[in-house]
Formats: C-alpha cells, structure tokens, sequence
C-alpha cells in the first residue's frame, strides 16, 4: 500500500510540473507574435532544463506557396563536442522561461550562426510523400517516432542523415485551421532514451505551439496588408516613412550612407487618358515587378503616391546607386517603347531624383526634399533621366 501512495504521489507531482510547464510556455508564447520570437520560445522550451530538456530540436514550417516544408530554426548542437554555448547563457543567469523572449534580442546573432540552425535553414521538402518521414509527419497529422536502434535501422531517410539524427521524435504543430509544419527532437549528446511520458508531453506542448505559429502568421499576414499598396504589392507611403527614419538612424549609428530614390513616370496622365484606368494599373504594376527586380534585396521600394516611387538604398552613396537607378530607367524605357511602339503618344519612361545622408541632408524631411528637387530638375530637363541633388 505505501508503495502505491508513493508512485501516486510520484505521478501526482509529475502531472502537476507538466501543467506548470504548459501553463508558463503558454505565457511566454502570448509575449510576441513575432514570428522569430516565437519560433524561438518554442525551440527553447523543447532544449532547456527548465522545459522538456531535449539536446536538439528543429523546426519545419509549410510554405504553401511553394507547396514545401521548409526548415526555419534549430537549436543545439551538430555533433557531440560542439559547445551548447546558448542554454550555457541561461543557465548561468538562471533566467526562467518568462525571460525567454528577451534573452533572444542578446542572442539572436548566435542562434543564427549557429551549425545546425545553418544546415536546417537549407532544408527544403516537396510537401508530399516523396519528401520523407518530416512531411509524412506534417500531411498526416500524426507523430513520427524511432525510439530504438532496430527500428532506426529500417529507416532510410536522407535528411535524418545530413542531420545526423538517430533516434528521434517528430510531432505535427497543429493550428485552429490546418498543420503548420513539425517539430522534430532528439538527445544527440547525452543519448537519454526518449520515452512514451516525453513523446506525450512533448506533443501536447507541439499543440498548443502550433496556435501560436498560426496566429503569428495571421498576424504577419494583417501587417503586411496594412503596410502595403493593394495595386502594387509595395511597401505604401507610411511604411516608407517609418522605414526611412530607421534607416537613417541605422546609418547614423553605423556612420554608413543611404541614398534615396524619388521616381516618377513620364507621360503617365497621356498613357491613362487614351488607353484607360484598366492599362494604367497594369503598367503601374508592371514598372513596380521591375523595380523589384532590378534593385538590391536589402533596398525597399514603395509607392510613394500616384504614379510616384521611393527606393531607400541602405549601404550606398549617389554614385554607386545612380547605376542601379540608370540600369533601371533603361529597363523600363526598353520595356514601354517595345510595347506601345504602334501609338501615337509618347511612351512611358521614368525620370529619377537622388539625394543621399549624410552628404545631401542629416534629417528624413530635407533628404526626401533634396530627391524630390532632383527628381524636378530631371522632368525639367526633358525627362528620361536620373539627375543627382
């Protein structure tokens, strides 16, 4: 009889540290709904002491526009000698998982240097059953685990191989609506056995991390909406105000220049007055796929207003981005001239105005005014062209 008091007690104290770890993760995930942030918060919880205490873990996410599983966070260790330098962090200052989040803003350079977080970032899996244990794991719902060696060995996967995983658990991340991706676990280093009691507690912890990546989605997909132009898919007019005011403080601090272009197409209200609205959008829509495509990934191009845009250009003087711009004014010119080269009127062309910080203006407001007296004296001029303040 004492013994079975004491394994109910046993039991009774267990289920009680497992509510304890649900509740407090759960209040850790409700802190952000930013998408890294909580990414983090759930590889964490899976990896500390304090939480389930796996050596590794890796996360998978659907990407449905490119009906893929995609690797986008790990945390631990590659191989056994490589050092957990992160959860050594946090065990040293003894933060519990309500400190979660803010240790990441301290961190967050090593989680995405790290090995492992490289190689699972490259992962990319056609999202059906030639993809392999992890999206069989993700379409089907259901938890994947190889908890003993016999079974290891009639496993044939090539991921399982580049991670070097051997035994392991993998459990789908459920939102409201549909699976979000998986997570997968493992002890490379310690090679504690993974147990029935883990497996359930790690996949009750995978359900309610699966919301949370879900309304991190929602919420990125309401953000992107707010800040961006319906027509063009670009960043709208307030977006590139706040944008450039961080930009210009980025550089400040960096003491590093950023250049600012102010584009505007030529001939625009001719174009939109004979051949109608329905052509004037597309040609709006097609001058801002161009954009993108001819400008550097770290510049953002928005749609300042009308048939005007903006490209902040972090990193780069006049000099060095008058040639992207010039490279672009030329692109589209070719682009309209072959297009409406049967018309009657003018083809569209774009003139460009150019100013940088620090060199034109120390403040976002006369930066913005110096591109826009270039941008002038370039229509001035005949237009067609990119002139420098």
């Amino acid at each position: 009889m004492d013994n079975k008091i004491k394994k109910l007690k046993e039991d009774l104290q267990k289920t009680k540290s497992e509510l304890w770890f649900l509740y407090e993760i759960s209040n850790a995930m409700r802190t952000t709904l930013n998408m890294p942030e909580v990414l983090y918060v759930i590889l964490s919880a899976v990896t500390s002491h304090e939480g389930l205490g796996f050596n590794r873990a890796m996360l998978f996410l659907v990407n449905k526009n490119r009906s893929a599983l995609e690797g986008v966070m790990a945390i631990g260790s590659i191989s056994a000698e490589e050092a957990y330098a992160v959860w050594q962090k946090i065990e040293e200052e003894k933060l519990h998982l309500d400190k979660i989040v803010d240790m990441f803003h301290r961190i967050d350079s090593h989680v995405i240097r790290a090995p492992l977080n490289n190689i699972v970032k490259k992962i990319r899996l056609p999202l059906n059953e030639s993809g392999g244990i992890l999206t069989m794991c993700t379409l089907e719902g259901m938890n994947f685990e190889i908890t003993s060696r016999p079974a290891r060995k009639k496993i044939s996967d090539p991921i399982l191989d580049k991670l070097r995983v051997d035994l392991f658990a993998a459990v789908p991340l459920k939102g409201k609506h549909e699976t979000q991706g998986v997570l997968m676990v493992d002890n490379m280093t310690t090679k504690k056995p993974i147990t029935k009691d883990d497996v359930r507690i790690l996949t009750m912890f995978a359900n309610q991390a699966g919301l949370a990546i879900e309304n991190a989605h929602l919420y990125e997909t309401t953000k992107f909406q707010a800040h961006t132009d319906s027509l063009t898919r670009l960043w709208n007019h307030g977006y590139f105000q706040n944008s450039l005011s961080g930009a210009i403080k980025i550089s400040r601090s960096q003491k590093s220049s950023i250049t600012l272009a102010m584009i505007d197409l030529d001939n625009f209200k001719i174009y939109n007055d004979i051949l109608g609205h329905q052509k004037g959008d597309a040609a709006l829509r097609e001058v801002a796929s161009m954009l993108k495509k001819s400008t550097r990934s770290q510049d953002l191009v928005c749609r300042y207003g009308g048939e005007e845009f903006a490209i902040i250009m972090p990193g780069i003087d006049k000099e060095g981005s008058f040639h992207i711009v010039e490279r672009l004014r030329q692109v589209i010119e070719k682009t309209f001239k072959r297009a409406e080269k049967d018309r009657s009127f003018p083809p569209l062309t774009v003139s460009a105005g150019l100013a940088s910080f620090p060199v034109d203006a120390q403040k976002k407001e006369h930066l913005i005014k110096k591109a826009d007296e270039a941008l002038y004296n370039a229509k001035h001029e005949g237009k067609n062209r990119v002139n420098s303040c």
